[in-house]
């Protein structure tokens, strides 16, 4: 797939979210998807390797959010994996700062690569576990947004997030179709950590039967600052 044709694709797709795709923005995409492939050959980044799949999967599917994002939010990615949502919408949004977080050095590596080669300013590429790092001053209810994708059940995750989240700020959870089930587990939790449900979007995925929930999290009041426990308590002992 070439350049023109990439745009032609995910330009569809993005005016169907809303989304109007300059082609300098296109080719920063484009550029990041055949970085993806080529480390995927060495490091397991994503099991997602088609083009089309990519641009519908991970870019498209990433910027479901962007109309969440205000001018110069302050935006961190738990979890990003090989950059899932935090790159695609830094692309959008020269004017926010995105720090990505992952617990994989290699990974990290690989952002850090990403950045350079499309000369993406204002991101941080952090090696840490959520748990260590909101227990840093300069981060712990910092940030406007924090986001996160297929990373862990709400009680958990939320866990993970909410203690970023500056009082008047959100948590964008991306889940996948069924989510009654984590809503309700997760009632307590977001009670205790401070935060509020705002809403949930359910979004179909263009030209496809995707469906996926956005669950927006309101930060309403200070995280009690037990919270999150040390590495590896939330997913073993979840709050309840």
């Amino acid at each position: 797939m070439d350049q023109k044709e990439f745009f032609k694709k995910i330009s569809i797709k993005s005016e169907k979210i809303g989304i109007n795709l300059d082609e300098q923005k296109s080719d920063k995409l484009y550029n990041y998807m055949n970085l993806l492939l080529k480390w995927n050959e060495n490091i397991n980044l994503t099991a997602i390797t088609d083009k089309d799949e990519i641009i519908l999967k991970h870019f498209i599917d990433s910027l479901t959010i962007n109309k969440y994002i205000k001018s110069n939010d302050m935006v961190m990615d738990i979890g990003t994996g090989a950059g899932f949502p935090g790159i695609p919408l830094r692309i959008m949004n020269d004017d926010n700062k995105i720090i990505l977080v992952d617990s994989l050095n290699k990974r990290i590596n690989f952002l850090n690569e990403v950045c350079n080669e499309l000369n993406l300013e204002n991101v941080e590429c952090i090696h840490s576990r959520a748990e260590d790092l909101a227990c840093k001053k300069e981060y712990r209810e910092n940030l406007d947004v924090v986001v996160s994708r297929a990373v862990a059940r709400l009680n958990i995750l939320l866990e993970y997030m909410l203690p970023f989240v500056k009082v008047g700020g959100k948590c964008i959870c991306m889940k996948g179709p069924n989510i009654s089930e984590e809503l309700n587990e997760a009632t307590n939790a977001i009670k205790i950590l401070g935060g509020k449900i705002e809403k949930i979007e359910k979004v179909i995925l263009p030209e496809s039967d995707m469906e996926r929930n956005i669950v927006i999290i309101s930060k309403e009041k200070t995280t009690p600052s037990k919270y999150p426990r040390k590495s590896g308590v939330p997913s073993k002992q979840p709050i309840l």
